[in-house]
């Protein structure tokens, strides 16, 4: 128990010296992360659907 009360008292010196951000620039760093997953997710499924024409067009064009 002793050098787990040593360890939670250092975790807690480490956590005391981070320069935690303000709540509005936490705010604004979410908002970036948001909009960049909407627009990651939306570029992939433009590119999953012109992959799935693709093969499609490939499969019934040129298949047996």
């Amino acid at each position: 128990m002793k050098n787990l009360g040593q360890f939670l008292k250092e975790v807690r010196w480490e956590l005391s010296k981070i320069a935690w951000p303000s709540s509005r620039e936490f705010i604004g760093a979410t908002v970036i992360v948001l909009i960049l997953i909407v627009a990651f997710s939306i570029y992939l499924g433009v590119v999953d659907f012109g992959f799935a024409w693709l093969a499609k067009y490939v499969f019934v064009e040129f298949g047996s």
